[in-house]
């Protein structure tokens, strides 16, 4: 069986339905930077998606390929998640996505080093003909953080985001926690639902943001 990060770790890809606090551990990435409306019909927000999933199968599918990289094991690709921030630095506003930056990475299991990712670039340069240049290998320290999983449209979230401020400012009691949202730690979500095949009421997406 192909390992699944999403079984393996129900903690971070399956919070409840009520905010929580948890750590999150250092990760790798590969990612992609850019801005703008990640609705806008072959903008620059799915162009990013095509090039990472482009490459995170050319990693995923190098056991069928002469270079065989170190450590390997049969794995399920994580999904896609994304750091999101204004790009005049104010208050993200859904009303205004033209405004938005933003981060799109997915996941790399442990045994990818940077040098394999150069190999993977490099790879899928040759055999796709496409320009792999913008993907970056992207280690994230996410650190302390409170979550919880927002089912339903994209456009519905700040309710859940209140949620989760709400919660952070009811622990400041005990713990005098407070939201942490700068450069680097950004809101961040991972999808867990295919919007093409998944409908918007069911849409399952994990919503986190840095505490301190």
């Amino acid at each position: 069986m192909a390992f699944d990060y999403k079984k393996e770790y129900k903690n971070l890809y399956h919070p409840k339905k009520q905010p929580e606090i948890i750590k999150i551990p250092k990760m790798n990435y590969i990612a992609v930077s850019g801005s703008g409306d990640p609705n806008q019909e072959d903008g620059t927000y799915h162009k990013a998606l095509e090039l990472l999933y482009g490459l995170a199968y050319t990693i995923k599918m190098s056991k069928k390929n002469e270079h065989k990289i170190p450590g390997y094991f049969d794995y399920v690709v994580p999904p896609l998640e994304g750091l999101w921030w204004s790009k005049d630095k104010q208050k993200i506003d859904y009303a205004h996505k033209e405004n938005f930056a933003w981060i799109s990475m997915i996941r790399l299991p442990d045994f990818v080093t940077e040098k394999e990712f150069n190999w993977a670039v490099k790879t899928a340069t040759e055999k796709k003909k496409q320009d792999f240049s913008q993907v970056k290998f992207f280690t994230y320290d996410e650190g302390l953080c409170a979550q919880v999983m927002h089912i339903g449209s994209y456009d519905d979230e700040p309710a859940t985001i209140e949620e989760i401020h709400r919660f952070v400012k009811k622990e400041n009691y005990k713990e005098n926690y407070q939201i942490d949202i700068q450069n680097p730690r950004y809101h961040h979500e991972i999808y867990l639902s295919d919007p093409r095949r998944t409908k918007t009421e069911r849409r399952k997406t994990v919503i986190r943001l840095p505490i301190k």
